[in-house]
């Protein structure tokens, strides 16, 4: 978590970090920002922090006028020797209003406040995300593929394929041992178009069906994987992909 700190009192500053690294001992502290300009000039060059804790009377100004210039989204704790500022301060993302001197129980009960609000926000988030995944039509994967064969096109269907081959031209070899020539010229396009659960790219010239892998074995290299006969063929399967393969095969 990180948390900007805007004081211009130093002491108070200094004191104010103490308690936050107390109370927050993971939380990455940035600042103190001692003025209205030296905040704004902050916002202009950094990504806005999970928490700020503001002092409202600051050297040149108030810290509100940061907030109007500065598109500030996260949620801010004032800290003041005044109340005056209450209903303003409330209108600026405020989740807590804090009189000099701070107290400690009453910092500790605002960041416990932030936390809570941060995690129902997550997990609002994680819910929309649900939703939008569960409403979202399922992906229909390519059924047939169209071979080259003398001066026409024939179709091919995806549960024949054993597996394809780049050369020259991308090559699909069926169940039955036949070699034909594939209507795409890359093995990237083929993969976006098939099922990741049924098809994987083992490496940069071979897209494989599940079913014709034989077995795998580990090399000093990574792994090898094995193709059913009648192919007989070995290939070489690097090491970043062996998690991602072991997955896909069981």
């Amino acid at each position: 978590m990180k948390i900007l700190i805007i004081e211009d009192e130093p002491l108070v500053a200094k004191d104010l970090i103490t308690v936050v690294r107390r109370l927050e001992h993971e939380a990455e502290i940035i600042g103190p920002l001692p003025s209205v300009s030296s905040a704004i000039a902050w916002f202009a060059q950094h990504p806005a922090p999970d928490l700020i804790l503001s002092d409202i009377q600051l050297s040149d100004g108030i810290s509100f006028e940061v907030f109007e210039k500065c598109k500030i989204t996260c949620p801010v704790i004032f800290t003041t020797a005044y109340d005056e500022y209450a209903i303003r301060a409330f209108k600026v993302n405020s989740i807590d209003y804090l009189l000099k001197p701070i107290d400690y129980s009453e910092l500790e009960r605002a960041l416990t406040k932030y936390k809570s609000m941060v995690g129902n926000s997550l997990l609002s988030n994680e819910v929309q995300e649900l939703l939008q995944h569960w409403n979202k039509p399922e992906k229909k994967y390519k059924e047939r593929f169209l071979s080259q064969q003398r001066n026409g096109l024939v179709p091919v269907a995806t549960d024949r394929i054993a597996f394809f081959h780049k050369q020259e031209l991308i090559f699909i070899y069926t169940n039955e041992n036949e070699k034909l020539i594939c209507e795409y010229s890359t093995l990237d396009e083929i993969e976006s178009l098939v099922d990741p659960a049924v098809f994987f790219r083992v490496n940069r010239q071979y897209l494989v069906h599940v079913n014709s892998v034989a077995r795998v074995k580990s090399t000093y290299k990574g792994m090898n994987v094995l193709l059913c006969p009648p192919w007989n063929i070995e290939l070489e399967l690097s090491r970043e992909k062996i998690t991602a393969f072991k997955k896909w095969m069981s």
